[in-house]
């Protein structure tokens, strides 16, 4: 049975572990989960889900709320049919290997778009990782609905150069594109 929850201050270091082993070491760490945590919480909304099978985590779903995050120079908003105060920002979603196909990345991105449509947003932003095996990560998310607005080169070169992250595809610095996508509700 899978059992879908917001994510809370106990469950950190079950979802570093597994965004971990999808994306590459310090991909999360605690200082970051805990930021990431703040920035999906407006009120009572809270933007952040995660699965559970059996008791263990599958899925993770870490989404930012309007307002809490940074358009950045890899963010096209002349390309955007919404203002950035309209949008969400998809930062990071894992399902364990064991699960995919279960529907738990589907179930985790509709309960994070249920809560950002409580905070008056009409659509999600997203820098897609291009260089996912069998490029599964934008197959996903067009699958989903997104749309591709541009490609990125380089998206996490400088997170590997200065803040530790170890690219699992490009064995150490990364020079991995992202596809910037825009998911309209």
């Amino acid at each position: 049975m899978i059992e879908y929850r917001h994510l809370t201050t106990t469950d950190y270091d079950a979802v570093i572990e597994l965004g971990n082993r999808i994306h590459g070491d310090n991909y999360l760490t605690l200082e970051s989960l805990a930021d990431y945590d703040r920035r999906g919480r407006v009120g009572a909304a809270n933007l952040n889900w995660l699965a559970f099978l059996d008791g263990e985590l599958a899925g993770i779903r870490l989404t930012f709320a309007p307002g809490q995050w940074e358009l950045d120079a890899q963010c096209s908003p002349g390309q955007w049919p919404f203002p950035a105060e309209q949008l969400c920002y998809f930062k990071c979603a894992a399902v364990d290997p064991k699960t995919r196909g279960t529907g738990i990345g589907r179930e985790l991105l509709n309960r994070s778009i249920a809560g950002a449509k409580t905070l008056g947003c009409r659509a999600g932003l997203a820098h897609i990782w291009m260089q996912s095996p069998g490029n599964a990560a934008f197959e996903y998310f067009t699958h989903c609905g997104g749309q591709l607005i541009r490609e990125h080169p380089n998206r996490w070169h400088d997170l590997s150069l200065y803040e530790g992250y170890h690219c699992p595809v490009c064995d150490g610095i990364c020079y991995c594109s992202a596809a910037e996508m825009l998911l309209i509700f």
